[in-house]
């Protein structure tokens, strides 16, 4: 049996092990490096890059990688070994501060948008100190960013680090205002709550749309959902409970600080949450925590899916990305304070998240676009569409007090002045959890829902700091000339709630109502992703990042063209894979079927039997199975019709309008015939074997 601490990290070239391993001055530079931003002498590297070595030899390493996030939504890895040939046919193992600081990897099939041509292949990985290099597979990974020849990003982790910096530059002026001359850094912190299903593998296996699209392009709704809840914190059974214990070895080792565990809402449906920590290392422990979810369930002979809605009609996977803002010297700046001056502090950054939750509520809607999620997005507790902030019954009522220069009702009553009275104490969650809310505070935090679970939380993260960071520049500007702070700081708070409190709502999402209330309040209705991308290229857009330099003009281009190619090729795979299942396997299937129904009736007959069931079902399936068959015939009309049209934003709204509408119309051909069709005909395992198949 392992004891926990022991384990945690071993595989983490973390802090203890560079205190122990390093000189002291090389040590005190690379946690400046590490802390604040402070470049890396070569020398300093040379330093770092032997005693890493060193290290990864002794746990069994041989090679080395440059681990990078490119923009397939996966980590990347191109291998080295450490050896180096020396005299007389021998090698040494060697590793240098120039290989550790970048790599060079060959580029030229990541997705660009357009950045480069297939044969400007020359894209570079520059070493991330504030994330910890760790072993995986045997193998010593260094957590990268990846740049192209130029210095355009590539990869996820570049913008998420440009936007901590922004958000550290703009916190850092309004803490000066307020006395914070201690603080030398704001960072950013996420816990990313990870949803998933487990399959049994060998029916995986039998279902060529979840081998090659992550979710069921076809299944009838079994007897049994999740209508009776009794899955949902539920008994974990021992196989699963044997992955997640294995889940939780592997995750310590390598210092991810996984904590929660337990069964949700959906059959087969799972749920793990770490601590928070650092923005950019919970983004790389959250790839990480994926890949290894889903490797470790085969060693179980189970399948992770990490698909936003692999079956329909139960709730899909979600992450649930819990932000907040934090100083090196500990202080949650989302956390209501003891004193007037803490609630002033704690007001101005509440007021700046809802000014920039409303400002740029398309960004944070782009930021969750993937085919996978337009399916998930506005049912079975997933939050809708429609971006909105939950605040609570009791911070609501002091916002609407200092809005409205009114009394607050509890306690005394008089009127709230922002600098002058202590806030009401009030915990963590003062009311009920709003399940239906995108973008709802939690006490100290924010837990941003509309994460698929399949995505990285990069994106999300880059926008809510970059969002952020330029309301805190906009509010430093005019506090730093202000010549009464304290009633500039009052206006400033009133004005700001004033102007953004249409973003605010308390009720129900799902409501058909709050679709008319917030059209009615100016809010962004984005129900799928081709319908929100366009506006990652609007002028307000694009004058945010290049100020804050998180993204150049170029860069935002180039990240529309992938976010729409892949969604195009996302939909194509899979009215390929249906078409494929409905020609190769079903229309089949059902046909044997009808054809031993006709067989049975023939010989009923012969002796005179009723054969009222067989006349039915058969007459039923022949009826249905004409049916699909022009189902299949209509979708792959409506796919040669794309041929047609070049422009790429107009053939991802055809896949939206058009391809998706004929998928689901022959889906619903297929699950009335898999109703009929007796189970030794159905080619696939069934729902109820897929959700229910793990004992």
């Amino acid at each position: 049996m392992y004891s926990v601490a022991e384990i945690f990290g071993i595989k983490v070239f973390n802090d203890a092990v560079m205190k122990q391993r390093l000189p002291k001055e090389t040590y005190r530079a690379l946690v400046a490096a590490m802390g604040i931003g402070k470049r890396l002498d070569i020398v300093v590297a040379n330093v770092v890059a032997n005693a890493m070595k060193d290290w990864a030899i002794e746990q069994g390493a041989t090679h080395f990688t440059h681990w990078f996030q490119p923009m397939t939504g996966i980590t990347a890895e191109k291998h080295d070994s450490f050896i180096s040939p020396t005299e007389g046919g021998n090698v040494i193992m060697e590793f240098s501060g120039k290989e550790l600081i970048q790599g060079e990897p060959d580029a030229s099939s990541f997705p660009s948008g357009g950045l480069r041509a297939t044969f400007e292949a020359r894209g570079y990985t520059a070493w991330d100190p504030t994330s910890y290099a760790f072993i995986k597979d045997g193998v010593l990974c260094i957590p990268t960013a990846f740049c192209s020849y130029g210095g355009e990003a590539l990869d996820k982790k570049t913008p998420l680090l440009r936007s901590m910096e922004a958000i550290n530059k703009q916190t850092l002026r309004v803490l000066r205002l307020f006395g914070h001359t201690d603080v030398a850094a704001v960072k950013t912190t996420v816990g990313p709550e990870q949803e998933y299903f487990l399959i049994p593998r060998e029916m995986y296996d039998r279902r060529k749309d979840l081998i090659y699209t992550g979710r069921t392009l076809f299944g009838a709704k079994p007897p049994k959902g999740q209508e009776l809840e009794d899955h949902y914190f539920g008994v974990i059974k021992p196989r699963v409970a044997a992955f997640m214990k294995d889940i939780d070895q592997e995750l310590w080792q390598l210092g991810i600080l996984a904590k929660t565990e337990h069964n949700e809402a959906a059959p087969a449906q799972h749920e793990l949450a770490p601590i928070f920590t650092t923005t950019n290392i919970a983004s790389d422990h959250n790839q990480l925590t994926m890949e290894i979810m889903q490797r470790t369930a085969r060693k179980h002979d189970l399948v992770c899916l990490l698909h936003e809605k692999p079956f329909a009609g139960v709730n899909g996977s979600g992450k649930h990305n819990n932000w907040s803002i934090s100083t090196d010297t500990g202080v949650n700046l989302l956390n209501p304070g003891e004193t007037p001056a803490e609630n002033a502090q704690f007001l101005l950054f509440l007021a700046a998240v809802i000014k920039a939750v409303d400002e740029y509520q398309d960004l944070l809607r782009i930021s969750v676009a993937s085919a996978g999620n337009d399916h998930r997005l506005g049912a079975s507790e997933a939050p809708p569409a429609i971006v909105s902030m939950f605040l609570g019954d009791e911070l609501n009522e002091i916002l609407d007090s200092i809005k409205n220069d009114r009394a607050y009702s509890a306690g005394e009553k008089q009127l709230l002045k922002v600098g002058v009275h202590v806030l009401p104490r009030f915990p963590k969650d003062t009311t009920d959890r709003n399940r239906t809310s995108p973008f709802a505070f939690t006490g100290n935090k924010f837990e941003f829902r509309m994460l698929g679970s399949s995505a990285s939380v990069a994106d999300a993260n880059t926008v809510l700091n970059t969002a952020v960071a330029d309301v805190l520049r906009q509010f430093a500007d005019e506090l730093e000339g202000a010549q009464d702070f304290e009633a500039s700081l009052h206006d400033l708070i009133r004005r700001t709630i004033r102007e953004h409190d249409r973003i605010i709502f308390n009720g129900n999402g799902y409501d058909d109502a709050w679709t008319k209330e917030a059209e009615a309040r100016g809010l962004l209705n984005l129900r799928t992703t081709p319908d929100c991308l366009p506006h990652l290229l609007a002028e307000k857009n694009i004058a945010l990042y290049t100020r804050h330099k998180v993204f150049s003009e170029t860069e935002l281009h180039a990240r529309y063209e992938i976010m729409q190619e892949n969604y195009r090729k996302v939909v194509r795979i899979e009215a390929l894979t249906m078409i494929d299942m409905a020609r190769k396997d079903i229309l089949p299937a059902v046909s044997r079927y009808g054809a031993s129904l006709a067989s049975a009736v023939e010989a009923k007959q012969k002796i005179g039997v009723n054969a009222a069931y067989e006349q039915e079902t058969a007459a039923q399936v022949s009826e249905l199975t004409g049916e699909m068959y022009r189902r299949v015939l209509h979708l792959e009309s409506e796919m040669q019709q794309l041929e047609s049209i070049t422009d790429s934003t107009e053939q991802s709204l055809f896949y939206k309008d058009h391809i998706l509408t004929a998928m689901a119309d022959l889906r619903r051909a297929g699950d009335q015939l898999e109703s009929l069709t007796a189970a030794d005909f159905w080619p696939f395992p069934t729902y109820g074997e897929l959700l229910f198949g793990v004992r």
